[in-house]
């Protein structure tokens, strides 16, 4: 008897937030093998998006930063006019920046999905300082939406202990548990873990990442069929560094001053793990190990945490 495989669909709308509208997909037009780069949040989506790029474009030299020719179609802040008519005028091979989960994305077969992980406490930290570090502009677009809708986004956080009660107990989505202000990590990686057996989805975690950087770009350039020249890839490694997207980051997102104060270099802050074990107490990773079991399998939570091979 044929094994029938379970095959995505989109059952959910993640709207009604000042930063992420999943509605504007509707203006994607698919092409065969475009690539979609999905992560929850600060778990490794900037880093991504620079891979792919060097994979596409292996001398280091962009036709546009990466932030434009990988737009984040679903941010609810720029025109989208704009943003689909600059997509939709690429001739390369295109590749684009989701923060939605699986059950709020329209999927192809013919496209490739990478999809980050990282540990939900290392994601937290990063987010506290992308979340206390807006500049003015971005804090007047979010109060003139909870002025609009009478639904306040939190921006002033006395301290991140209490930036981490609402984040691991409170959800902005009714079918979420977490991830407030923002939405939940949990449940994003839990839509695509389900569908982990699907040939043209790819699991990459940032410890991996972060620990052995050449093997996991070969596995990459693999999965999404691009050949490696040899004699390029020290280039390669050296721009997808750290460091070295720190040095270039105008190259990579321009916009960074307009959204963070201190630009690139707020954005760039650390690249590290286990920040959060000087921070947080006995009671939240308590609060965490609780918010992880009720969210996702066993499986899916031991990788999250740790990285490694993705088992079927």
């Amino acid at each position: 008897m044929k094994t029938v495989m379970k095959h995505p669909k989109k059952t959910r709308e993640y709207t009604h937030h000042p930063l992420i509208d999943g509605t504007r997909w509707q203006a994607y037009t698919h092409r065969p093998n475009d690539i979609v780069i999905s992560t929850s949040y600060k778990a490794g989506t900037t880093w991504m998006q620079t891979i792919v790029a060097n994979l596409l474009y292996q001398d280091g030299n962009y036709p546009a930063p990466v932030s434009v020719m990988s737009p984040w179609l679903d941010m609810a802040l720029p025109p989208l006019d704009q943003i689909a008519a600059g997509l939709e005028a690429q001739t390369q091979r295109r590749f684009i920046k989701t923060h939605l989960p699986l059950d709020g994305l329209p999927f192809f077969d013919g496209n490739r999905y990478i999809v980050v992980g990282r540990d939900a406490r290392d994601v937290f930290m990063s987010m506290w300082n992308h979340h206390t570090n807006y500049t003015g502009q971005i804090r007047e677009a979010l109060i003139g939406f909870s002025q609009q809708t009478g639904r306040a986004f939190p921006l002033d956080y006395p301290d991140i202990h209490s930036f981490w009660q609402d984040w691991i107990s409170k959800s902005w989505f009714d079918w979420e548990s977490d991830g407030f202000p923002y939405w939940s990590h949990f449940h994003h990686i839990k839509t695509w873990w389900d569908y982990r057996h699907l040939p043209n989805i790819h699991f990459v975690h940032f410890a991996d990442l972060l620990n052995d950087p050449a093997s996991q770009i070969r596995d990459i350039a693999a999965f999404l069929d691009v050949p490696i020249e040899e004699d390029l890839f020290a280039g390669i490694l050296q721009r997808i560094s750290f460091k070295g997207m720190k040095r270039n980051f105008t190259a990579i997102m321009p916009e960074a001053a307009d959204i963070w104060r201190g630009g690139g270099k707020t954005f760039m802050n650390k690249g590290t793990n286990g920040r959060w074990k000087d921070v947080l107490s006995d009671a939240q990773i308590t609060q965490y190990q609780a918010a992880i079991k009720n969210e996702l399998s066993d499986d899916c939570a031991h990788w999250l945490e740790t990285g490694g091979a993705v088992k079927l």
